[in-house]
C-alpha cells in the first residue's frame, strides 16, 4: 500500500510508519516540519517514506500528495494535557483536529485516483467524564470541551463519505508505551515518590502503543471495518490500579499520591485528563475480530518497562 500519514512524527505515528515500511509499504509524511521529519525518518533507514510539507490547517500543494494514495491515516492534533488551557491554547487544540481534518478531507475529495480509506483519530474525551458509567462505541457523548473538540473533529472526518470514502474512526484511549502518558509518569517512581494522581477513583482506559499500530493497521486493511470503533483496552482500571501495578512492576512503592492540586497549578484546565476519566470498553473493537496482544495492564507494563 501507499499511505499518508498526518501526524507521522508523533509517539503512535512514528511507530506506525516503522511497521508500515517494515512491511514494505510506502508511506507520504505530512509534516509542518520537514527537517524534524527526515530526521526522524532517514532515507538510509526509510527509503519507502516520502516527506511532504504540510500546514494542514490550510489548503494547498501538499493536498496533491494524497492523489494516487491507497489510504490515509490521520493522526494529528496538538498535544491535549501539555500546559494551561488558555482561551488562545483552547482554540489552537480544536483547530489543529477540526481544520486539519477538514482540509483533509478536501485533500481526499479532489483526489484522483481517490484513496480507498481514511483512518481518522479521536480520543474517549467524546464521552465525557465519569467515575461510575461505563460507555462503548454507542454511547452518547459528553458535555465539556474535549467532547465537543471529539464532536466536532468526527464530524469533519465524516464528510469524507459523500467522496464515497471508506471512513475508520479510532477513539483513541491513553496510549502505553515507551514515552508519552507513561513517561511522564515513570520518573517519578524510579525516584521512590510514585503514587495515584489525584483520588486515584478515576478510571484509567488504556491501550499499548502495540496494540494500536496493529488495529490501525486492521483498520486500512480490512474493508468490513467502517464507523466508530474504541481503541483502548478491554480491561481498563481505576488510576489507583495503575500505580500499584507499575510500582509492582518496577519494584518501587506507590504509596505518594500526587493532590489533584499540584496537578491543577502545573496543567490548569488540562489536569481533567489524568484527575477525570471514563470507563469504556471497545465492544465493536472485539466485534471486529481485532486480537489484542496485550488485554490486560501488567503484562503490558512488563513488556513497556522490562
Amino acid at each position: 500500500m501507499k499511505v499518508a500519514i498526518a501526524g507521522a512524527t508523533g509517539f503512535v505515528g512514528s511507530r506506525l510508519v516503522e511497521r508500515l515500511t517494515k512491511e514494505n509499504n510506502s508511506v507520504v509524511v505530512l509534516t509542518r516540519n520537514a527537517t524534524h521529519a527526515q530526521r526522524v525518518f532517514p532515507k538510509s533507514s526509510f527509503p519507502n517514506v516520502e516527506v511532504v510539507t504540510a500546514n494542514l490547517t490550510t489548503s494547498g500543494e501538499w493536498q496533491n500528495a494524497i492523489s494516487g494514495c491507497d489510504a490515509v491515516v490521520n493522526l494529528s492534533g496538538e498535544p491535549i494535557a501539555e500546559g494551561r488551557w488558555s482561551p488562545a491554547r483552547k482554540q489552537e487544540i480544536l483547530n489543529s483536529r477540526k481544520l486539519g481534518t477538514a482540509k483533509i478531507v478536501e485533500a481526499i475529495t479532489n483526489a484522483n485516483p481517490k484513496p480507498n480509506v481514511l483512518v481518522n483519530a479521536s480520543a474517549i474525551g467524546f464521552y465525557g467524564t465519569n467515575e461510575t458509567a461505563s460507555f462503548d462505541e454507542t454511547s452518547s457523548p459528553g458535555n465539556d470541551f474535549l467532547a465537543s473538540v471529539c464532536q466536532a473533529w468526527e464530524s469533519e472526518a465524516q464528510l469524507v463519505k459523500n467522496a464515497g470514502v471508506r471512513l475508520v474512526i479510532l477513539r483513541l484511549g491513553i496510549v502505553l508505551g515507551n514515552g508519552g502518558a507513561l513517561g511522564k509518569m515513570i520518573t517519578p517512581f524510579k525516584l521512590f515518590a510514585g503514587g495515584p494522581l489525584g483520588s486515584g477513583k478515576q478510571w484509567f482506559s488504556w491501550i499499548h502503543l502495540d496494540d494500536v499500530v496493529n488495529l490501525i493497521i486492521q483498520a486500512l486493511t480490512k474493508p468490513e471495518m467502517e464507523g466508530v470503533y474504541n481503541a483502548t483496552a478491554p480491561n481498563p482500571v481505576r488510576m489507583s490500579q495503575l500505580c500499584e501495578t507499575m510500582g509492582k512492576v518496577m519494584g518501587r512503592p506507590s504509596w505518594l499520591p500526587v493532590p489533584s492540586f499540584a496537578l491543577e497549578a502545573l496543567l490548569g484546565d488540562g489536569a481533567i485528563v489524568v484527575l477525570e476519566g471514563q470507563q469504556v470498553i471497545p465492544l465493536r473493537t472485539l466485534s471486529s475480530g481485532f486480537n489484542y496482544q496485550y488485554p490486560n495492564l501488567e503484562p503490558a507494563l512488563v513488556e513497556i518497562l522490562k
